[in-house]
């Protein structure tokens, strides 16, 4: 098949138009050398804005071509990324959103490192960048999948070229670029998908789905049910402690409004992924063999473009591509942004450069976003097995993260020594579960186990173990030092007894509603812990 040129040709349309929208978005913080102004978009995101950036951000390139996947090889009951992540914005809208919001902070490492001390925030870095990286990586791979089934082009070029479009603008705009193309990216998802429905459901070697619903539903095995709700509870719980949600409440104008985004954000997940669990259900119910296509599709992740390229009018399929271009950059700059912005804050600020002016920070985040962005452009092109580094990234994510966010935001007595002890043992006992994408071995049989399958919802158990460690432990320490068994000269954490002020607090200011500055630092929860 030679190179489609006018699908090509619509595709670099597409690329400029969003290319211009990113550099017209940056002109609101050209010249400004706030750090809010560029992370949070100086917490000035409305509603409208702001409910369709929190969607667009979940509803990417992996979610659209994900729940096409799940459909057509495991049936809809196996599609739970959909309203998984609904639940997960709803519980995070709830529970987390006005709480982070009101205390203005700028990340959501932020309350880790004052409760817990900036290396500890450190440690926790790690599994929170390396869950955003390897995301833009599963995505932007995803799309050169897509490019060489639509267009014919190399995969590598249209990774390579995809990121640094993402990169281009976000490096200029930081959010407001973000937000702004995120608007005009949804619309073309939500276009781009449901134009091409009617004609591939019309096309002549599919069947009707309501006919075959039997095939594209999917069946229920009891056997499963426990790595079923495993896979639930990840994303409804995992979905939440991420930088790409929670720079969007932060970015809030209110407390109030971040909720709402939340909630809003919600419904448009389960809205948006329609026309996804449709396609899927289409490719599930077509005779592949009769179709220019000639074969039976082998790899279910390919779905969605091949429904775009085989069952639609060349036209409709090259703005179908367009939509999953959309999906996936507006997911890869919310994460290059993500990352970045964790990196020049909560790692060079707070640990490296405590004295750096906003203006140095703002340098390091825009080098960080060049960064972050060729790791996971490499990761992309160079490794096979991106999705199941992703997958794995987002188990420690909900086994290491999540318990150790309720804890700094709703328990006052924990401490560092017991986010260190829950630290290490929920990654021992997520790594034991064994990883089949990375042929990573479990060294940990868990009950139920059967042919090298784990059908115990380990991940969960392993957050819930890590959850009651962090509680335990910390409790164990503060009993120890405050009835002085040891002595407070071996609190060397600093977060108990031996406690030292602390000249490098986390300041961070904000404009509330009523017009003044609030800062927040490091010795108003645990005192300032040290480690």
């Amino acid at each position: 098949m030679a190179v489609n040129w006018g699908g090509l040709i619509g595709v670099i349309v597409f690329y400029l138009i969003i290319l211009a929208i990113g550099l017209y978005a940056s002109k609101k913080v050209k010249g400004s050398s706030s750090m809010e102004d560029v992370m949070l978009a100086g917490r000035d995101i409305g509603l409208g804005v702001g409910i369709f950036t929190m969607t667009a951000t979940w509803v990417g390139g992996g979610f659209i071509n994900g729940t096409a996947e799940a459909v057509h090889s495991l049936g809809l009951v196996w599609a739970q990324a959909p309203w998984g992540y609904s639940c997960s914005l709803i519980i995070g809208g709830l529970f987390f959103a006005k709480k982070m919001r009101e205390q203005g902070y700028v990340t959501m490492l932020d309350p880790f490192q004052r409760k817990f001390g900036k290396r500890m925030g450190g440690l926790l870095f790690l599994p929170a960048l390396s869950g955003e990286l390897f995301w833009s990586s599963a995505i932007l791979a995803a799309l050169g999948s897509t490019f060489s089934v639509i267009l014919d082009i190399d995969k590598n070029i249209s990774i390579i070229v995809s990121a640094c479009i993402a990169m281009f603008y976000t490096l200029f705009g930081g959010l407001y670029s973000v937000a702004y193309t995120d608007v005009i990216q949804l619309l073309c998802i939500f276009f781009g998908l449901w134009l091409s429905i009617p004609f591939a459901l019309t096309n002549d070697h599919v069947t009707s789905i309501i006919d075959t619903k039997e095939t594209w539903l999917g069946t229920w095995d009891n056997k499963y049910a426990g790595e079923w709700l495993d896979y639930g509870f990840l994303l409804v719980f995992g979905g939440v402690p991420w930088q790409v949600y929670f720079q969007r409440v932060l970015s809030a104008r209110s407390a109030k409004y971040a909720q709402i985004l939340s909630f809003t954000a919600a419904a448009g997940c389960i809205f948006m992924t329609i026309p996804s669990i449709i396609i899927g259900a289409i490719g599930a119910s077509t005779a592949w063999n009769e179709t220019d296509y000639g074969q039976e599709v082998t790899d279910s992740s390919l779905i969605l473009p091949l429904v775009l390229q085989y069952l639609t009018p060349q036209g409709v399929s090259i703005i179908g591509l367009g939509a999953v271009c959309a999906a996936v950059m507006s997911s890869a700059d919310s994460s290059l942004l993500s990352a970045s912005s964790m990196f020049s804050r909560n790692i060079y600020k707070l640990l490296i450069r405590q004295n750096a002016s906003e203006t140095e920070i703002i340098m390091v985040m825009r080098c960080a976003i060049i960064v972050a962005g060729a790791i996971a452009t490499t990761l992309a092109i160079t490794i096979d097995s991106i999705y199941g580094l992703f997958y794995l990234c987002s188990d420690f994510v909900y086994v290491v993260l999540f318990p150790q966010l309720v804890c700094v935001v709703y328990i006052g007595y924990t401490n560092t020594y017991g986010s260190l002890f829950a630290y290490i043992l929920g990654l021992i006992l997520r790594l034991g579960g064994g990883e089949p994408l990375l042929s990573l071995d479990p060294f940990i049989e868990y009950p139920f186990y059967e042919d090298g399958v784990q059908l115990f919802p380990f991940r969960t158990f392993s957050m819930v173990i890590s959850f009651i460690t962090l509680n335990l432990v910390s409790l164990l320490f503060r009993f120890i030092f405050t009835r002085e068994i040891l002595d407070k000269k071996y609190d060397i954490f600093k977060c108990v007894t031996n406690i030292e002020p602390d000249t490098d607090n986390i300041k961070m200011a904000e404009k509330s509603d009523k017009g003044f500055d609030s800062t927040i630092t490091n010795g108003m929860v645990n005192e300032g812990a040290q480690f």
